[in-house]
């Protein structure tokens, strides 16, 4: 119910009523605009699900050395971030979120650990084509995977090029490590850079024994021969 007042000549709404009228024109803008971001949301989480999927069954195949195949699904991980940057052209408060990230480190992830393994070579931040805290938290899980390279390395008796993949590691921390900021800065990078020197520290030990044990396999080898 509307109350009006006349005073002095002047009409005047009640409070409550124009409260009534302007919110009614806000509230209803506001939901429509809240209602369509929905819909972008949904849709951009089913679009970082499938390239969640791709990116990390590209890393799987890297390790088993099916190349083609996985660089096949980090080409389809990267035709599905194109869209999804297309999705929330409108929407950047979606696309730079914890949302979107999540995916977007595991196709950096899967992308440098493909060019340093298969090209021999490190991709640039603008060639991967993500923003630079997905980048980041990527490149910080790429030591992982190039730790478990160098275990299949030496695995395969490969000591030399193993040793090439830990300073390539090294070097991917020390850099790392110079990004001293806090959390809302970087988002679970300073976590991401701790783990990152673990592995170093503990890949160079590992290193050190498998040279050593080789070492002196070899040269219980040639005593034996020698001997002959």
């Amino acid at each position: 119910m509307i109350y009006i007042f006349v005073l002095y000549g002047c009409v005047f709404m009640v409070l409550e009523d124009v409260v009534e009228k302007v919110l009614a024109n806000d509230i209803l803008f506001i939901d429509n605009v809240l209602k369509k971001k929905d819909e972008v949301r949904e849709e951009a989480i089913r679009i970082t699900r499938d390239i969640l999927r791709y990116s990390t069954e590209a890393v799987r195949l890297i390790h088993l050395g099916k190349y083609e195949e996985a660089w096949r699904n980090i080409s389809r991980a990267g035709e599905l971030i194109v869209g999804l940057r297309e999705l929330l052209a409108d929407h950047p408060d979606l696309y730079y979120s914890g949302l979107i990230y999540n995916s977007l480190s595991e196709y950096a992830e899967s992308y440098i650990t493909y060019k340093l393994i298969v090209d021999k070579e490190m991709p640039s931040y603008k060639e991967i084509g993500v923003p630079y805290i997905p980048y980041l938290q990527g490149l910080g899980d790429v030591v992982g995977e190039l730790r478990r390279h160098v275990l299949s390395l030496l695995g395969n008796g490969e000591i030399g090029e193993a040793m090439k993949y830990l300073e390539v590691m090294e070097t991917i921390y020390l850099w790392l490590r110079k990004l001293n900021y806090p959390d809302p800065l970087a988002p679970g990078l300073r976590h991401k850079v701790d783990v990152a020197r673990r592995l170093v520290d503990d890949t160079k030990v590992l290193l050190i024994n498998t040279r050593n044990a080789y070492m002196v396999s070899k040269k219980i080898d040639e005593a034996l021969k020698s001997k002959d």
